[in-house]
Parts: C-alpha cells; structure tokens; sequence
C-alpha cells in the first residue's frame, strides 16, 4: 500500500475539488456580487434544486484552509468562507456518458462560491469550463446557476 502524507493528499484533493481562479478564458468562469455569502449560498441551492437536481455535497473548503492553517504553517487567511456544491443531473450525465464514457471524470458538477478575507462583502460564484462537444451542455447548466446566483439573470 502506498501512503501518502496528509498535507499532499489535502493539497491533491483542493486541487480537484476547488480549482484556484484563472484568468478569464481559461479554466474557470466566475461573477462577483457584493452580497452577503449566505445570501448567495442561499441563491446557490435554490438554483440548483429549483431546476431539479440534488445537491449531493457541500465541500466547505474554507472552513478546512482556517481550521488546519496552523497544522501546515499557513501565515494568512485567503478565505473567510468558500464552499463547492456538488451534484449532478440524471438526464444530462446520461446524455454525456453515452456520447462518451470518459465523461464520468466530469461528473459530479461543482458550483463554487468563496468570499476573499481581503474583500470582505464580494463573493465570487462560478465553475470550471468543459470540454468542447457534447460536456458544452453541462457547462451551459453551471453557468445558468452561477449566473442566477450572482443576481445576472
């Protein structure tokens, strides 16, 4: 058995779970609302519900960077809270699955919202961009309730 220690383990699972923010035109699409982040939490799962689908997990990241900041010798803050909502829908997993298999690797969907500790009162919503083809339906999803989310639609 290969063990890995915890600190790199956390750090793989951060970077599947909650991608950092890229530059626009990259991988991740994001809005910024000057909200309260429960407002905006709240605005997140009644999007995603009100379409249907069922939030399956709330990684709540943020918490997790503050609570073990002093166990890997952190010296700031980055968030005040930052969360990632999983879920996923049966009718467009299937479409996706049966034009490729592969697809699974992009399933569940996340939405992610997080509030900067240096920008208080600005939340960022978003989600990473899929693939060309077919996952193009599924990015159109996440940005419909990102967008709804942030208040732009």
């Amino acid at each position: 058995m290969v063990r890995v220690p915890l600190v790199a383990a956390v750090a793989a699972l951060l970077l599947v779970a909650f991608p950092a923010p890229a530059p626009a035109g990259e991988d991740v699409v994001g809005y910024t609302v000057e909200a309260d982040f429960d407002e905006v939490e709240f605005a997140i799962e009644s999007a995603i519900v009100d379409r249907g689908l069922v939030i399956d997990y709330v990684s709540r990241v943020g918490g997790m960077l503050n609570r073990t900041a002093a166990d890997v010798g952190a010296t700031r803050q980055i968030y005040t809270q930052a969360n990632v909502y999983l879920f996923c829908s049966a009718t467009l997993s299937r479409k996706m699955m049966e034009a490729d298999p592969d697809n699974i690797g992009h399933c569940p969907y996340g939405i992610f919202a997080y509030e900067l500790a240096e920008a208080p009162g600005v939340i960022h919503v978003g989600y990473r961009r899929m693939p060309e083809g077919v996952m193009k339906e599924v990015e159109a999803l996440l940005d419909a309730i990102a967008r709804e989310a942030a208040g732009l639609d």
